[in-house]
């Protein structure tokens, strides 16, 4: 038996139901200092998962290092086209990355982000899909490493309410990154906007890992406010993106990453909610990679969703590992 090398080779699976067609709608990628992760690490995780095609979420990665400030984070669209065009040579094989791609925006920049929209999608017209605004906040103490920059009650936010209604203009959608106490705002965003879609990030983000949070009194008051937010039927859910040290289920402390049993018998709760509250149809897996990646492999990932759901019919499954983000993000026959 090969000795591990890496603290995730201590916990390794083989990927169940290896045809399922996936569509992955949310990583990253970005090379910084001692901390790559690129086209060719992407690759080597979906290894062994049918993986069609995936969706690039902003992430700070590569903006320009000159120019109006507004118009920097274009670099990033640039950044990640040049990377769908590699994939797309078929050269690093049948997976197509990043055929979607979510940029960044100020959209507190009201009438003045309508030129860093366009720019954004002249950078990819056949894959820039949306923006991402940065909207999880808490208060000081609560998140380790919180940017000072991050402004709190951004969805509420008059400014920005100006900028989000060109998205609908432009047909653009909205990814929403936010925790759990600020799901309520999610809410009325959603129902002052209700022809703008807004893809719901990480299950809204239960902030666990605050000095005496309770995953468990969290659940309970998380379920209401999915409940209010799922009555929007603009808005769409991602399913995943909870493996992040944030979330406070402390997988990456532990000797060994936790298998495929574990996380569904950890998850399910979270996951079958909001599955029940939004439909399959309104419902879609992701990575979250390679952030989850400190708690678990991309195998072990994606079992958990398959085991989570083998009971499910067909085509709620297919919706779910597949059709919602196809259609949601607008993506081509792969």
């Amino acid at each position: 038996m090969t000795e591990p090398t890496t603290w995730l080779d201590r916990t390794v699976e083989s990927a169940i139901e290896p045809d399922l067609p996936i569509i992955d709608p949310h990583h990253h990628l970005w090379q910084r200092p001692g901390n790559r992760y690129m086209l060719e690490e992407l690759v080597a995780d979906t290894a062994g998962q049918n993986v069609r095609q995936t969706v690039f979420i902003e992430c700070t990665s590569m903006y320009r290092a000159d120019g109006p400030e507004e118009f920097r984070v274009v670099g990033e669209t640039e950044f990640v086209q040049g990377i769908a065009a590699m994939s797309a040579s078929g050269g690093f094989g049948p997976l197509r990355a990043c055929t979607g791609i979510v940029g960044s925006a100020d959209l507190a920049l009201g009438d003045r982000v309508v030129p860093v929209l366009e720019v954004q999608i002249a950078a990819s017209p056949n894959r820039f899909r949306g923006i991402r605004h940065r909207a999880a906040w808490a208060e000081p103490g609560m998140v380790a490493n919180q940017s000072p920059l991050q402004k709190a009650h951004v969805l509420i936010d008059p400014d920005f309410r100006k900028g989000f209604r060109f998205l609908r203009q432009y047909g653009l959608t909205f990814e929403a990154w936010l925790y759990h106490h600020q799901i309520k705002e999610l809410a009325d965003l959603a129902r002052a906007f209700p022809d703008t879609t807004i893809i719901f990030n990480h299950l809204g983000g239960p902030l666990g890992s605050a000095p005496g949070a309770d995953l468990d009194e969290i659940f309970k008051g998380w379920k209401p406010d999915i409940d209010a937010v799922a009555a929007c039927p603009n808005v769409v859910m991602k399913l995943g993106g909870i493996q992040m040290v944030v979330n406070g289920f402390g997988w990456h402390e532990r000797e060994k990453p936790p298998t495929s049993d574990e996380l569904v018998a950890r998850n399910r709760d979270w996951y079958l909610y909001a599955i029940e509250k939004f439909g399959p149809d309104r419902c879609m897996f992701e990575s979250n990679f390679p952030v989850d990646r400190l708690s678990c492999s991309y195998t072990v990932l994606w079992n958990q969703f398959k085991k989570l759901t083998k009971d499910f019919p067909a085509d709620e499954r297919a919706a779910m590992f597949h059709d919602t983000a196809k259609r949601v993000y607008r993506l081509p026959d792969v």
